[in-house]
């Protein structure tokens, strides 16, 4: 386009974006909730893939409708498979039924031809993991995915091709196919529909593409092509593509709405990340109304849900969080409290009420973009304020989840809702979405404001006809909430007529019904129950008010939301029942699994009945009370393998009393040794074996000079960190300035040396929406470049990422390294001074010498070729250095130390590194950070553009009961101040109970890798 160069294209990719998300939310005004939709056909016929069914109602497995609840985890962002287990087990506590799975390409493969699905690229496993665990699987296999990944999950020696990606381009679509072909067979063999040997797990849904926008008759022939491998490798459940907002691009065939895009696949599926951000003061804003994509929605061709009238409404990314970006103040807790408590209730609920039945948060647990693994728009953490931190822990809004997948477990009749006509709100400022299960009947009603970010406190009725008669009922929105209320339905063997306080259990135990029902603390609850004569109604615990309406058969119950209240209600025709009435606080400490409700501990794993003892695991993180309904037939109990001494209470319960962790006591950070980095600089070093850089054809779409080489890392094997040139030239007296156009990706850098001496450093500018990766860098040149002979010039770029393909427009292939050199007489004139370049990155390039860590772990920094950064490694002839440094030289220096850890056994711990005043997100020194663990890149730190200060470093990298080593590669400027401050361990959780977790095996010294030497 005309301007190109007046907004860089990464800059217009994430624009894009950005105005994708806002405006998915803003243009979708919520209609009266009362009205809906009429373009989604109810009536759609059934379409069946082995055990997966679906109509337009929802997803069937075995035949049984079923609401999706589903969570995005990435395995290669904790590179501890045995702590993959970890959090599939909380994403299942925190009510999800299904996880969602991105596979990262590159992650897998360094070289066309190589690939590696062993350690912590296991893919297998981490499928076997989620079946055992009880989860569903959506894959998600690219060959795009995004996810605010280098190159959108594309490898490294993709950028050197020439054809367009994502197209069918023949030699993309054949690498591609060589990627496909590796990955769908582990999916193939991991589908809830059982594979030629019998094979079989839980993998119920196939993504074959990614917000693929463009929708040219290349792309269709590309997606064609894609679901014809996909069949063709054997996978035989439902397919679809994940649309890039509601944008009825790649809707099925069978869809006969006019004006959009169709596709081979099977499903429609959007993402939509509406609903506000935070301030750049680190505060949540409410952001706009939730949108209403479904229903109640405005319908027409592009209308959500109904874009696709004959499959069920399906979200294959709704806000869980979002990312963060270089340079910010740090929104990782922010967007915890933005996309959290409340915000959940409101948006999933009025996703679930627009027939949303296949909903997936994105992200459940966001991890650690280790390495090289992250895009230039995010740092090494990607937390992005998930429900589970990035250090593992179960934030607040998990609770919730847990609440509202409680209440999807519990009554089945969620699924295959449809709108069950208006109902009467006493109030202009709420709404009611009311939906009703076709075969049952039962009623589903969510409570909200109109529109649903109001904040106001309001007392009003809701009257309505339900299953058992017509009610009308008082309720309460106090500020920015909603409820979710379900009304004739049975649980066990009662019959719930309505309630006004929200379900979260329901289970049978040795005949008896026991519900657990909680509202907003210190306002009134109702719950009606019907029998067909007065039942007795015993007071247990708390105070609730009872009276039985004989015409009607109706028990009310009334009483406050306060702590909890018990009662025990038997006869009238029923089997006995208890009620837990709870508030919000006392409710979310109550954890359902199997035939057990357990109270108290900070998370319940499992429960686990067998030959009369029920084993429980989980963790806690105090000494904590616990209460257990369970079978009688379970007379003893375990705890994490120990036995628990429990009495007898009057609510049927079992009580005791479980450990808490003992405190974990970490070691100060001191015998430090240091050498020297950079020996690049020096004009006497020997670079004979490094590359000759020539004019070799390039697959960049970044154009360079006429006349000058190709510079550019990738077309050298080079594709990640940092990246060294050596150029030679001959002195003139008119080289006064140098001018270096290069590609760094987000905050990316570039140092120059002329003969030894420091000329100066260069860094890519930062900050919303994203960085910028491309710049011009000028220094003047010293006398001695003026001077007759030969020169040597030293520079060395820090790639921090390619960019992604979000607008399938090759911008992944944006340069990387030097792109143009030239050297300018006195007023900028340029004039060709010929220089002879040399290039030197990663140790081995493509062929890679550290193949167990990976394509990211590893650049081009002399320490990382000659493996300074193994744990075996043998520093003793360093230099003693002491930490806060006192000097800094221009270039990279390498500091290392070792320390043991004693984690008590039993416990869970994370910890962390932490760098300097953890309360401010950046420092005034400038200088950056690679830290390696045990020989794992673990991230990035860069002290004055921030805003991360403390990185988690998972168990497994971190040996939590031996020795461990720590180097840390230190860039600056050697500025005065620019120095490596204080590094310290932290603990940043620490729990009893964890899942088991092996040290990852990998090489300790640099004996045991192959390749060049350095």
């Amino acid at each position: 386009m005309a301007a190109a160069h007046a907004v860089p294209p990464g800059l217009i990719a994430v624009v894009r974006l950005f105005t994708a998300a806002l405006l998915s939310s803003v243009l979708s005004v919520p209609a009266q909730a009362q009205v809906a939709s009429p373009t989604q056909n109810l009536s759609a016929p059934v379409k069946t893939f082995g055990r997966v069914s679906y109509d337009a109602r929802s997803l069937m497995i075995d035949g049984k409708r079923q609401v999706i609840w589903s969570a995005e985890f990435h395995p290669f962002r904790l590179p501890s498979p045995d702590l993959w287990r970890d959090i599939l087990q909380k994403l299942k506590a925190s009510g999800f039924n299904t996880v969602a799975i991105y596979f990262d390409w590159g992650y897998h493969s360094p070289k066309q031809g190589v690939y590696d699905f062993t350690g912590v690229r296991d893919v297998d496993r981490v499928l076997q993991m989620a079946e055992e665990e009880g989860l569903y699987v959506m894959t998600r296999a690219g060959p795009y995915v995004n996810a605010e990944l280098s190159r959108g999950g594309f490898p490294g020696w993709l950028v050197n091709q020439r054809g367009r990606a994502r197209t069918d381009d023949p030699a993309y679509m054949a690498a591609a196919d060589e990627w496909l072909t590796k990955i769908d067979a582990i999916i193939a063999r991991h589908q809830i529909n059982a594979d030629a040997k019998g094979r079989k797990g839980t993998v119920i849904l196939h993504q074959i593409e990614n917000e693929l926008a463009l929708t040219t008759p290349a792309q269709r022939r590309y997606m064609d092509h894609l679901y014809a491998k996909a069949r063709a490798d054997g996978i035989t459940v439902p397919i679809f593509h994940n649309d890039q907002g509601r944008n009825g691009y790649w809707v099925p065939e069978s869809s006969t709405i006019q004006n959009v895009v169709k596709g081979p696949n099977d499903l429609y599926a959007f993402d939509g990340y509406p609903g506000g951000t935070c301030t750049v003061e680190g505060k949540p804003t409410r952001g706009s109304a939730a949108p209403d994509w479904g229903f109640y929605g405005p319908g027409g061709a592009k209308g959500g849900a109904s874009a696709s009238p004959n499959t069920p409404g399906f979200l294959a990314e709704f806000g869980g969080g979002w990312f963060d970006y270089w340079g910010s103040n740090g929104g990782y807790e922010c967007n915890a409290i933005q996309r959290g408590k409340r915000f959940q209730r409101v948006f999933y609920g009025t996703n679930l009420a627009n027939g949303i039945d296949i909903h997936s948060v994105y992200m459940g647990y966001g991890g650690t973009s280790w390495g090289w693994l992250p895009g230039p728009v995010v740092f090494t953490s990607y937390d992005y304020g998930s429900a589970i931190s990035e250090d593992r822990g179960i934030r607040p809004k998990a609770q919730e989840m847990k609440q509202l997948g409680g209440l999807i477990a519990t009554v089945p009749d969620l699924a295959g809702m449809v709108p069950a006509g208006a109902v009467q709100v006493s109030s202009p400022n709420v709404q009611v979405y009311h939906n009703k299960n076709p075969e049952s009947d039962a009623r589903f009603l969510m409570v909200t404001h109109k529109p649903s970010n109001g904040r106001t406190d309001d007392s009003f009725t809701i009257a309505a006809d339900l299953p058992d008669g017509r009610y009308s009922f008082p309720m309460r929105l106090n500020g920015y909430d909603a409820k979710w209320l379900v009304a004739g339905v049975t649980l066990g063997k009662q019959r719930l007529v309505y309630s006004t306080s929200e379900l979260q259990s329901a289970l049978t135990i040795d005949g008896s019904d026991l519900m657990l029902l909680y509202g907003r603390a210190g306002e009134p609850g109702e719950t009606v129950l019907r029998y067909t004569s007065a039942p007795k109604v015993t007071l247990l615990e708390g105070t609730v008010t009872s009276a039985f309406d004989a015409a009607k058969g109706d028990l009310k119950l009334g009483y406050a939301h306060q702590g909890r209240a018990v009662v025990r209600i038997e006869g009238g025709g029923r089997p006995a029942a208890t009620l837990i009435l709870a508030d919000e606080d006392e409710a979310v400490r109550y954890w359902r699994d199997g035939s057990a409700l357990v109270r108290g501990p900070a998370l319940l794993r499992h429960a686990t009945a067998t030959s009369g003892t029920l084993a429980l695991t989980g963790d806690t993180d105090a000494q904590t009370p616990i209460e257990i309904w369970a079978p009688a037939s379970s007379k003893m109990v375990r705890w994490n393998g120990a036995p628990v001494t429990l009495t007898s209470s009057v609510l049927g319960s079992r009580t005791g009393t479980l450990p808490g962790p003992a405190a974990v006591t970490l070691p100060a950070l001191t015998g430090w040794r240091m050498a020297k980095g950079s020996p690049e600089a020096d004009p006497a070093f020997d670079d004979s074996r490094w590359q000759a850089v020539d004019t070799r054809a390039s697959g960049s779409i970044t154009a360079r000079p006429d006349g000058q080489p190709n510079l550019g890392m990738d077309s050298y094997g080079f594709h990640d960190g940092d990246v060294w040139y050596r150029g030679r030239f001959t002195g003139t007296p008119d080289a006064k300035s140098i001018a270096l156009f290069y590609g760094g990706g987000g905050a990316g850098m570039l140092q120059v040396w002329l003969d030894g001496k420091f000329i100066g450093q260069h860094e890519l500018p930062v900050g919303l929406p994203r960085p910028i990766t491309t710049a011009l860098a000028n220094f003047a040149l010293p006398a001695a470049a003026q001077t007759p002979g030969e020169h040597v010039l030293s520079v060395t770029v820090r790639n921090n990422g390619h960019n992604w393909d979000l607008d399938a427009d090759d911008f992944h292939k944006e340069a990387r390294g030097l792109i143009s050199v030239s050297v300018a007489a006195p007023g900028g004139r340029s004039f060709g001074v010929p220089i002879a370049w040399k290039i030197q990155g990663k140790q081995g390039g493509e062929d890679l010498a550290d193949p167990v860590r990976g394509p990211a772990n590893n650049g081009g920094q002399f320490g990382e070729r000659a493996g300074w950064y193994l744990p075996g490694f043998d520093d003793r002839r360093w230099a003693a250095a002491m930490l806060p440094a006192a000097t800094a030289t221009a270039g990279t220096t390498w500091y290392r130390t070792g320390f043991d850890l004693a984690v008590p056994k039993g416990q869970d711990a994370t910890i962390g590194l932490a760098f300097g005043d953890t309360t401010k997100p950046r420092s005034v020194a400038q200088y950056r950070v690679s830290m390696f663990v045990n020989g794992w890149n673990m991230g990035q730190f860069v002290a004055h553009v921030g805003p991360q200060r403390v990185f988690p470093i998972p168990e497994g990298i971190l040996n939590h009961r031996g020795t461990n080593r720590v180097a840390l590669a230190v860039t600056s400027d050697g500025a005065p101040g620019d120095t490596l401050e204080a590094v310290k361990l932290v603990t940043l959780r620490n729990v009893s109970g964890g899942a088991p977790v092996t040290m990852v095996a990998a090489p300790t010294l640099p004996s045991e890798l192959k390749g060049p030497k350095p």
